[in-house]
């Protein structure tokens, strides 16, 4: 029978460019097992320190003898990881549209532990997911071109107004322990489809919210877990794990996140450690147009006036820290805190309008009151005074990303040192009670640290 070709007759049926089959290969190209003997695999005790050892107790680490080198385990990516277009095979190529080669990126992802998607999650209110921001920006400057998402509580979602950074905000509160089954695998299935490479959570872990996080798919699963039993089982569904040093994770202050950020900003390979940066914020010029023709209305200008802020009050807009419960004055303290200042008009930032009747009633009729809610209205508005006095609240961190001078108030000298460090580098002048509790402050105090402010002279 006559044959018939397959291949073009233009071209040999095997290519010169590809190497021979291993089949067709003389026996003398084969190299004896005994002649270069595998070097002998590492004892237990001069192994690296296991990933995480809920996966397997008997993993040794990685191999020191390994060398790397090759186009995807070098340090960071920057080049195109599709293949070369070759049109003179004769078995044709395919190509690859930007962002799903994969038979080839996953792999070389993996291998190189690089990040395209990432999704945090956040537990906490507008407080704890402002102090997430330099983690996010560190996950930036980490991994180039990453796509960061936040999944966080309603009054979270509000502070990315603030975050460039941020592709995707969306609203699901991580801390609630019965949430709707339809709301649940909604979530899930957004997450899914999203294909995350990593994923990140502050909300301490359990078996429960391990699965959640282990049914969004992503390659790896990084979240705080207990400190105590509840944490049983969720290593096993976790990537990497960050034990804390109590239940309440807010309580860590300035630095809740160490342990999270210490792992983002690792050394790996060609990599060196990823510097930390400070606390920013970004306000747009709408919000700023905004904002000021609000506080022009309530009868202040630009420059001219201090922001009071943490007027006790039971809204859960007050912005404050879950890690500290009292943080909060009475409007007839703030009113006589109020009376101190010289050369400046205090402006009361209220979050409920309930609240108006009682400023105006201790603090005067005339009294300069705004009614603010979101953090981005805020920041606006801090970014267009003088200063800031405050309690532990958003006020102050907001304050410090934007240096403004700020005087801050506390229920004790140990609790101003651990959510405001270094507090000269960020202008604020802390003013704790000597009793333990805030509504114990001195207010002489506090009107004696007035000075900071321009036309402020010291109260006597």
């Amino acid at each position: 029978m006559a044959s018939f070709h397959v291949l073009p007759h233009s071209l040999s049926p095997l290519s010169p460019s590809l190497p021979p089959p291993t089949h067709l290969l003389s026996p003398s190209t084969f190299v004896s097992p005994t002649a270069n003997p595998p070097p002998k695999r590492p004892s237990l005790a001069a192994s690296a320190k296991k990933k995480n050892p809920w996966l397997d107790p008997f993993d040794d680490g990685a191999d020191p003898n390994i060398e790397y080198g090759s186009l995807f385990t070098e340090g960071k990516q920057e080049e195109d990881p599709r293949p070369p277009e070759d049109p003179d095979n004769p078995y044709g190529f395919l190509k690859f549209p930007m962002g799903f080669n994969v038979e080839l990126d996953s792999l070389a992802s993996k291998v190189r532990g690089d990040v395209r998607r990432c999704c945090c999650v956040v537990s906490g209110g507008v407080y704890e997911n402002l102090l997430f921001f330099p983690a996010i920006q560190l996950i930036k400057d980490r991994y180039p071109g990453v796509q960061v998402d936040v999944v966080t509580s309603p009054r979270g979602k509000q502070t990315y107004e603030l975050n460039k950074n941020v592709r995707w905000a969306n609203a699901y509160d991580p801390d609630d322990d019965f949430p709707e089954p339809a709301e649940y695998t909604d979530m899930i299935g957004v997450l899914k489809n999203r294909y995350y490479d990593m994923i990140l959570s502050t909300k301490l872990a359990g078996l429960g919210h391990a699965a959640f996080l282990f049914m969004t798919s992503a390659r790896d699963k990084v979240s705080y877990v207990y400190p105590n039993v509840n944490a049983a089982g969720a290593g096993l569904l976790l990537t990497e794990t960050f034990t804390p040093s109590c239940s309440n994770l807010s309580q860590g202050g300035y630095n809740m996140y160490d342990q999270m950020v210490e792992w983002l900003g690792r050394p790996a390979r060609n990599v060196p450690r990823q510097p930390v940066l400070p606390l920013k914020v970004s306000i747009s010029k709408k919000l700023k147009a905004y904002v000021e023709a609000k506080y022009n209305k309530a009868g202040v200008e630009k420059g001219n006036f201090v922001v009071i802020h943490g007027i006790e009050t039971d809204s859960v807009a007050s912005m404050r820290s879950k890690g500290d419960t009292d943080s909060l004055l009475p409007i007839q303290l703030w009113a006589e805190i109020a009376k101190g200042l010289r050369g400046v008009k205090p402006l009361f930032v209220i979050p409920h309008e309930k609240v108006r009747e009682d400023v105006e009633e201790f603090a005067g009729e005339d009294s300069h009151i705004l009614f603010i809610t979101t953090p981005g209205q805020l920041a606006a508005l801090i970014d267009d005074s003088a200063g800031v006095i405050a309690t532990n609240t958003a006020a102050l961190q907001l304050a410090n990303a934007r240096n403004k001078q700020s005087i801050a108030l506390f229920s004790s000298e140990e609790k101003g040192n651990t959510f405001i460090p270094s507090t000269q580098e960020k202008r604020c002048s802390i003013v704790a009670s000597k009793t333990g509790k805030l509504i114990d402050i001195d207010l002489e105090a506090v009107k004696n640290a007035m000075n900071v402010f321009e036309g402020s002279p010291v109260f006597a």
